[in-house]
């Protein structure tokens, strides 16, 4: 048995998640995870430990109390109520938010490794080249973090793609609009279908590893190229 027209759609909405997260993300993530490793704050270490906080704390913990905030008397939710976008909770934008918020680590940290690696010596001579803000950022830091810049890309892409947890408390499983595929996986299970559950985990199993594997290669590459 391949995968039904529910799998597909619900492997669809996993990706689209992803992808719309992952891009959030990164533009979240690159101007504070520069911040933290170049900021000389003495209170830095605050928001490194908020930033981490999803690491350790339970999805089910996490996925509550962003329940809690999107419900219709929660901050977030009366924001959107007043902005005209309707509910949060149990929406897919809902999910949007609660995956940048769960994923956010797996991105900022490898970002802040590669910029608390960037030496100042290549912008300074950029600088004295006339290179505007824009290209010394295009030109100059792009190019050198490119490593950590991928590593964040596919690891909160990867890790959108495996929520349970937070995307359940959130989202529910209503087909079609929060039924991704680990709920799908989950509903098939507890349905004692195992067939339909082995062709779903499997499309995802190998759809991750190629993910993963390529992100290797292509460090490899570049430390080659660079070596």
């Amino acid at each position: 048995m391949m995968l039904s027209q529910s799998d597909l759609l619900a492997l669809w909405l996993t990706i689209k998640l992803a992808l719309i997260s992952t891009v959030l993300l990164l533009l979240i993530g690159l101007p504070l995870s520069y911040w933290l490793a170049k900021s000389q704050w003495r209170f830095k270490f605050f928001f490194e430990a908020l930033v981490a906080l999803p690491l350790v704390l339970p999805p089910t913990v996490l996925g509550f109390y962003l329940l809690l905030l999107m419900s219709p008397d929660g901050v977030l939710g009366k924001i959107s109520t007043a902005l005209g976008a309707g509910n949060l909770a149990f929406s897919f934008t809902g999910l949007i938010i609660g995956s940048c918020v769960y994923s956010l680590p797996f991105v900022v940290q490898p970002l802040q490794t590669a910029f608390a690696g960037l030496s100042i010596r290549p912008l300074e001579v950029a600088s004295t080249l006339g290179a505007s803000k824009s290209e010394r950022l295009f030109s100059v830091i792009i190019p050198i973090i490119r490593p950590g810049l991928i590593s964040a890309a596919v690891l909160g892409f990867a890790h959108t793609l495996g929520e349970f947890g937070v995307v359940l408390m959130i989202g529910g499983n209503i087909p079609g609009q929060t039924q991704v595929v680990s709920i799908a996986i989950y509903e098939h299970v507890e349905s004692l279908q195992y067939q339909q559950a082995h062709w779903l985990a499997a499309t995802l199993l190998i759809f991750s590893f190629v993910l993963l594997l390529s992100v290797y290669a292509s460090n490899k590459r570049f430390m080659l190229v660079n070596k």
